[in-house]
């Protein structure tokens, strides 16, 4: 199966007071340093990977995965970098991967960064979707955030990307910023439909302690015009408010917070009919648990392990019982727990991997953080990761995959949910319901019986700028 990679770019120009991610502003002579340290790591990841002992997407006795149909250049800012640095990070991808003629290539720009000089280094690279963080229309909300953007930015920078054929493109909106109201939310949003992109993310604003915002929210402080952010169910109303407006304009929702219109075959009937779709092919890796590659600060990994190694889940159990739980959890080095007559059973369905979280960390080198996932965890990710999509998960499928007992563990937290009207079932189909979105992180909790924080980011790079 082919790998997608995203590539993390921890710069800003600015630091956005709702921003989460580890993400800052640095001076531009740390830029250089770090896209060495990304070539470099992209130059060794088959070496880090095969100690792993797996390969990506790969059955036994194929060769190593190497072929890429999605890459994405995440931030931060990816658009900061200079322009030899952006060719040089794609030459090395394409130096050690095979990319597809058709791959989704891409790149997230900040409003203000798009220059014509970098739009035509944006085509070198072959990029050929750009993602704006917006975030609002209205230039007093994002003014209040720290954004460096006017509504009048925006607009043109979409016409300068169209005029030299950058039509693909996704914007950004966050519902809950300060002095949001129905009115100026209404307005970003037909804004936004005005624009025609094929693709929007509506996010609702996140309170927690990662963010300056979020930090003086909590402690109801009123720097950062926290004190006029719209409260918790104003915000899920925007939502809401945006789903209906997005959708009365043919913008269908597919994922929790994304947004696409539909592609006719007119339109772009040269591609095969999966490609045929503006939904982000990229994003739709993470959700559906197709392997992915990540380089660069806080930038996550999740490999499937190879077919010959894996155990059926109730063969899985039967071993665990059989050793104890102390001796079933002991691994050795490349993942594999032995059983007990000597033979390889593979307790682990896949392998994630992260980067540290800061820059020092990163460039100094600290290891990846490796969690290999039992089949339990793998079902509790395909449970919770495939709820977000509209489409849903199904349930005959899971089974088919990982054996006629896989959901026997979360039967009571799907009647529960079902019985609330947060979920619900068509044949074998389960999906969010309009409510169970907006409650989605309860819903999913439901699903996480033993799930880790290294089980919990399959989500964590389609998050606002």
């Amino acid at each position: 199966m082919p790998l997608g990679f995203y590539i993390s770019v921890p710069f800003c120009r600015t630091k956005c007071s709702y921003c989460n991610f580890a993400s800052d502003v640095f001076a531009k002579s740390a830029y250089e340093n770090y896209v060495a340290r990304l070539l470099e790591d992209i130059a060794n990841v088959r070496d880090f990977v095969t100690g792993l002992g797996g390969r990506p997407g790969c059955a036994a006795g194929d060769s190593w995965g190497d072929t890429v149909d999605s890459l994405y250049l995440g931030g931060g800012t990816p658009s900061i970098l200079d322009d030899p640095q952006l060719l040089r990070i794609f030459a090395a991808v394409r130096g050690h991967f095979a990319v597809t003629t058709h791959a989704e290539i891409t790149v997230e720009c900040a409003p203000g960064t798009l220059t014509p000089a970098l739009i035509e280094t944006l085509l070198q690279c072959g990029v050929n979707r750009v993602s704006l963080g917006v975030q609002s229309f209205v230039d007093r909300e994002a003014q209040s955030v720290g954004r460096l953007h006017k509504r009048s930015t925006v607009l043109e920078e979409i016409r300068r990307l169209r005029g030299a054929g950058l039509g693909n493109i996704s914007i950004d909106l966050i519902a809950g910023l300060p002095y949001q109201t129905v009115e100026s939310w209404a307005f970003s949003v037909a804004e936004t439909i005005a624009t025609e992109v094929p693709h929007v993310s509506v996010y609702m604003l996140e309170v927690d302690d990662e963010s300056r915002l979020g930090r003086e929210l909590i402690a109801g402080g009123a720097r950062y015009h926290a004190h006029f952010v719209p409260d918790d169910d104003r915000t899920a109303d925007f939502y809401q408010q945006a789903c209906e407006m997005l959708a009365a304009a043919g913008i269908a929702q597919y994922e929790i917070s994304n947004f696409a219109r539909s592609t006719s075959r007119s339109q772009n009937g040269e591609l095969p009919g999966e490609l045929r779709s503006n939904e982000s092919r990229h994003n739709l890796k993470y959700w559906t648990r197709q392997p992915y590659l990540g380089f660069g600060v806080d930038a996550h990994s999740m490999l499937e392990l190879p077919v010959w190694g894996r155990a059926p889940l109730r063969q899985a159990r039967r071993i665990q019982a059989e050793r104890g739980s102390a001796t079933a959890n002991s691994q050795n080095n490349s993942g594999l727990a032995v059983a007990a007559d000597g033979a390889e059973a593979n307790l682990s369905q896949a392998v994630r991997f992260a980067t540290p979280d800061s820059l020092d960390a990163y460039m100094n080198r600290t290891p990846p953080t490796v969690t290999p996932l039992s089949a339990q965890a793998a079902i509790e990710e395909t449970l919770f990761l495939g709820l977000r999509l509209n489409r849903g998960v199904d349930l005959a499928r899971l089974c088919t995959e990982f054996g006629p007992d896989a959901i026997a563990t979360w039967d009571s937290a799907i009647e529960q949910s079902l019985q609330e009207g947060l979920i619900e079932q068509q044949n074998t189909v389960l999906r969010l319901t309009s409510r169970g979105r907006l409650l989605s992180n309860e819903v999913f909790a439901r699903f996480l019986a033993e799930a880790t924080e290294e089980t919990k980011v399959g989500t964590g790079h389609v998050n606002p700028r």
